[in-house]
């Protein structure tokens, strides 16, 4: 007896319209496995949580210090880095009265056209593309920093890297590129450290007016958790979020300048408060003015301007920059991204900064 069903002539074949351009998925670690691998000592997350606070704090004007966000413009090498974190703490600690120092700790760069995209993404620097390695490079690295009680300033580039790291971060950064991201502004809503948003790369102010305001407010989105599962995430909004000045088709860092973002902010019924990155486009790409801009920053700050509550500067052991390039090894404490300035030359700097505090303190 036949049935009478027949077969079907074919299986459906989707692969002729998904996944085409797709040339591999691999695994990927889980956050919550990678923490019970690189678990949070005590002192660390009480580094962490304290110092998220004191930021909080200074962008609420109840601290009258200055948060100055300083490190080499992405992270390449571990021994490198924590040779600078322990010069950067030895200076920190002096000036603790009067600046609130947080290392920048990039590990994620967004490149304009294609380019080594940071420690995360290729830590070896090769194209290999290590993601897993990477990952967990860069969390025994934020890992030992904090063991030297420094606290961490980092970008959030990727949008589900931070499950795997923001646990040891006390301020983070948006971007020029993703400000105007409405999926950044949602991540922004539900971190739980301070978030400052750049200017856009024109130098436009409102979009980093309008993301704050959408950080403050609570969203719904999708996402990874801990496990690893996708979800849907409920934030209850951010209230420690601030402009960060970078410049763009022109500098941003004059008192006229700030003024100007400060009146947005204040139609925007936001703190009126920026912080000052003294790289990008406000040192016009040439890092060496990093030094001139800090010292005009300063002087409005010394002049009694308490709307600047912080600022950026990108440093690293030596100055200058150097080319990923295979076959050729690369120079000790040089940047491979964007120029800084030598930790010989930020010393100054900050000294300089905090000097400036304490004027504006005296007023």
């Amino acid at each position: 007896m036949t049935s009478s069903i027949a077969a079907p002539l074919s299986t459906h074949d989707t692969t002729r319209i998904d996944d085409t351009r797709i040339g591999a998925v691999r695994p990927l670690i889980t956050p919550a496995l990678l923490e019970e691998r690189l678990p949070v000592p005590a002192d660390a997350q009480t580094l962490v949580e304290q110092s998220r606070a004191s930021i909080s704090k200074i962008l609420h004007g109840q601290d009258d210090r200055l948060i100055a966000v300083v490190g080499p413009c992405s992270i390449h090498d571990h021994e490198q880095a924590m040779d600078y974190a322990w010069q950067l703490k030895e200076q920190a600690d002096a000036l603790k009265d009067d600046l609130l120092v947080v290392m920048r700790v990039y590990f994620e760069k967004p490149r304009t056209t294609v380019g080594w995209k940071g420690y995360i993404n290729d830590p070896h620097l090769d194209g290999s593309f290590a993601i897993n390695e990477g990952l967990e490079m860069a969390r025994k690295l934020l890992l030992d920093i904090l063991a030297i009680d420094m606290p961490v300033g980092t970008e959030f580039l990727d949008l589900l890297s931070p499950q795997f790291i923001s646990d040891l971060v006390s301020w983070g950064a948006i971007g020029a590129r993703t400000t105007e991201s409405q999926s950044h502004r949602q991540l922004a809503s539900g971190l739980s450290c301070p978030v400052g948003f750049k200017n856009g790369t024109d130098g436009g102010i409102k979009v980093a007016t309008d993301a704050i305001q959408a950080a403050q407010a609570a969203h719904a989105f999708m996402g990874m958790t801990k496990m690893g599962q996708a979800a849907i995430f409920e934030t209850r909004g951010n209230d420690d979020c601030h402009v960060i000045l970078r410049g763009g088709k022109a500098t941003n860092y004059a008192k006229s300048d700030v003024d100007s973002a400060c009146a947005l902010l204040k139609a925007a019924h936001l703190r009126e408060q920026v912080m000052i990155d003294v790289s990008h486009a406000n040192s016009s790409k040439q890092h060496a003015r990093q030094i001139v801009v800090a010292g005009e920053v300063a002087a409005q700050i010394a002049g009694g301007d308490k709307r600047i509550t912080g600022i950026m500067i990108e440093s690293h052991l030596k100055e200058g920059r150097q080319d990923i390039l295979p076959g050729t090894p690369l120079q000790h404490g040089v940047s491979v991204t964007d120029a800084c300035i030598s930790m010989e030359q930020t010393l100054p700097v900050l000294q300089q900064l905090a000097a400036a505090v304490r004027s504006r303190r005296a007023l």
